[in-house]
C-alpha cells in the first residue's frame, strides 16, 4: 500500500487500540511538517536562505511546473499551492499545511480499511470520535523498518529517515519501536544521528532541517500557550 508520510506519521501517533491521539499535543504542525517533507524528497519545494531574514519555502522548478509535474495526490497537490501562493517561512507553513489535514488523512485511512472509527461520549454527554486500528500490517511494516533502523543501526532509505526526523522532532522517537533491551536514551541519540545525517541531497536535508525545527518550535509553543492559558 503506497502511503503519505503525514499517513505514517498519524498511524504511529495513534493508539492502535483506544484510536486516540496523545491528549497532550497538537498534531497539527507534525502532519504538516510531513507534508512539507514529502515535497522535498519528491524536488518539489526547496529552502531560500534570506540575508536579513529567516528562511522561506519556494516551489522549485519542477513544483512550479506544468501539471505533469505536480504531485499526483491531492494533498500533496493542496499543500504545493499553498507554498506557491507566496514565500512563507517552514514555522508558518507547517501549521498552514498541518490545518485540518488530520480529519482528512483519517478519512483516506478508514476508506482503505486500515483504521475504524468509534464514537461514543465521555461520561455519556460529551461526543468523542477515536480511529483504532482495523488492519495494522503496513503499520507494523512501517515499525519493523523504523526497528531496524534506530535499534538495529540499519541505514534508512530517505523516506525512513524522514519520518524519523520527523518523531525525532515530536519526541516520540523512542516510542514507536521495540527497543529489544537497549535504552530509551540510545533510541533517542541515533534518531538525532539519523534527523542529521548525510541520508539526503543538501537541499532535502535543509528542508529536512529547516521543517523539522519549525515542528519542534510550533509544538514547544503550543504546549506553552495551553500550561499557561
Amino acid at each position: 500500500m503506497t502511503t503519505l508520510l503525514a499517513e505514517d506519521l498519524l498511524l504511529l501517533l495513534l493508539d492502535d487500540e483506544s484510536g486516540a491521539l496523545d491528549a497532550t499535543t497538537d498534531p497539527t504542525p507534525a502532519l504538516g511538517g510531513a507534508l512539507l517533507l514529502e515535497l522535498a524528497l519528491d524536488d518539489a519545494v526547496e529552502i531560500h536562505a534570506r540575508r536579513w531574514a529567516g528562511d522561506v519555502v519556494r516551489p522549485t522548478e519542477q513544483g512550479a511546473g506544468p501539471a505533469g509535474s505536480e504531485p499526483r495526490d491531492p494533498l500533496l497537490e493542496a499543500a504545493l499551492a499553498t507554498v506557491a501562493e507566496k514565500e512563507r517561512t517552514p514555522q508558518d507553513l507547517v501549521q498552514r499545511l498541518g490545518k485540518g489535514v488530520k480529519e482528512q488523512l483519517v478519512e483516506r485511512l478508514v476508506g482503505r480499511g486500515v483504521l475504524e472509527v468509534r464514537r461514543d461520549k465521555v461520561l455519556g454527554l460529551f461526543p468523542r470520535t477515536r480511529w483504532p486500528a482495523r488492519d495494522s500490517s503496513h503499520e507494523d511494516a512501517v515499525r519493523r523498518s523504523l526497528t531496524a533502523v534506530l535499534v538495529g543501526g540499519a541505514e534508512p532509505d530517505p523516506r525512513t529517515a524522514a519520518l524519523v526526523a520527523l518523531l525525532h522532532a515530536t519526541g516520540r522517537a523512542h516510542k514507536v519501536v521495540d527497543h529489544q533491551g537497549i535504552r530509551a536514551g540510545q533510541v533517542r541519540r541515533r534518531a538525532k544521528e539519523v534527523a542529521e545525517g548525510a541520508w539526503a541531497a543538501e537541499a532535502v536535508r535543509r528542508a529536512v532541517s529547516a521543517a523539522t525545527a519549525a515542528v519542534v518550535t510550533s509544538i514547544a509553543v503550543g504546549a506553552a500557550v495551553s500550561s499557561g492559558g
